[in-house]
């Protein structure tokens, strides 16, 4: 069974809330990082941080953000070594970040697209595959500057 971490900050709670509530449907396991849940108060960069930080240590296979433009989440969601995170706001982009850049983690923004398309690019993401061929290498490129800036990186 797939296993997705999701996390929302105050701005995209409502979308996130629809988006759990289709994986569900799907009968994928779904664990929730968001502000709103038991309590955490945290903010968006410890939200996403926190969700990134469990992608690399691989209790999540995929992980899903939202803030209001997708942007700070995915900013964020960049710092853990190892973790690479993309903003999606169409099938194209939700399909290459798999495809082409073997994204772990895609950001939405609730202030830039609706339900229905959050609900559509998700599907699309989780249904992409990385496919390696021209992209290996660059992807390869990507770990190895990813490497240098973190030279102390256990797992490198």
């Amino acid at each position: 069974m797939l296993k997705v971490a999701i996390g929302a900050d105050d701005a995209a709670t409502g979308l996130k809330n629809r988006v759990k509530e289709h994986l569900n449907k799907k009968d994928i396991e779904v664990v929730d990082f968001s502000h709103d849940v038991a309590g955490n108060d945290q903010i968006y960069p410890d939200i996403a941080f926190n969700l990134a930080s469990a992608i690399r240590e691989g209790k999540f296979e995929r992980g899903i953000l939202f803030c209001g433009t997708g942007i700070g989440m995915a900013i964020v969601a960049n710092k853990v070594p190892g973790v690479r995170a993309a903003q999606c706001h169409d099938i194209y982009s939700a399909e290459r970040a798999r495809k082409s850049n073997n994204a772990q983690i895609m950001t939405m923004g609730a202030r830039v697209i609706g339900e229905e398309l959050a609900l559509m690019l998700v599907d699309a993401w989780l249904a992409s595959e990385f496919e390696a061929g021209r992209s290996a290498p660059k992807v390869d490129r990507i770990d190895y500057y990813d490497s240098l800036a973190h030279p102390n990186r256990a797992d490198k």
